[in-house]
């Protein structure tokens, strides 16, 4: 099994909009306790959480300093939360975003998404032309159908990495897979949002 340390980034200097808040990559970019994280860093993240509910757990010394354990399993935890932890102090951003500026940066892009999707006429506005329903609704059917097939492949792909770790072991492999069944999930989620508005333009 591969270290974590093994991981090859190329470090990024400043932090750009929509970017990992940690990295600054833009691979795989989920919602991460309330921020922008990359796939690599999420990753990682999950295998020191982990370790720390393990440790937790059973009352034991905190993470950090010496890798002396009672047993075999303390041991994994607290060797793969070290390089975890290695891996995401080298890729840090030599300076993190001032929170406020990501706040700002992500709430550009939720009105965009609320400004893109297909809405209902409203209770209190007036019905509009059906001719004029008619071209938005297939404007809007073909982005959606555009949008739902980039999500189809990108279902594809996630359930593809999770067939490869089938039958994996090992604290790297149980974090991937997690923040994988996660992705999964947010896609799943947002399929099922398109198909309710492509039932509304049609």
């Amino acid at each position: 099994m591969d270290s974590p340390t093994a991981t090859s980034t190329v470090r990024i200097a400043r932090w750009t909009p929509g970017a990992c808040v940690w990295c600054g990559s833009t691979d795989s970019i989920e919602m991460y306790r309330n921020e922008p994280r990359c796939g690599q860093c999420r990753e990682h993240e999950a295998i020191i959480d982990e370790a720390k509910h393990f440790i937790g757990m059973y009352g034991l010394r905190p993470l950090g300093g010496t890798l002396a354990s009672e047993d075999e399993e303390e041991r994994e935890y607290r060797v793969t939360a070290r390089d975890a932890r290695e891996v995401l102090n080298r890729i840090r951003l030599e300076k993190l975003p001032d929170p406020a500026a990501v706040r700002k940066a992500l709430r550009p892009r939720a009105a965009a998404a609320v400004a893109a999707a297909p809405t209902s006429v409203s209770a209190s506005g007036k019905a509009a032309p059906k001719k004029s329903q008619a071209g938005v609704s297939s404007v809007d059917l073909i982005e959606l159908q555009s949008r739902g097939q980039k999500l189809l492949e990108q279902l594809a792909s996630i359930d593809e990495k999770i067939a490869a770790l089938d039958g994996s072991s090992g604290l790297p492999a149980r974090a991937r897979l997690k923040d994988l069944n996660s992705q999964r999930t947010s896609v799943m989620g947002t399929l099922g949002a398109l198909e309710k508005a492509r039932r509304r333009t049609s």
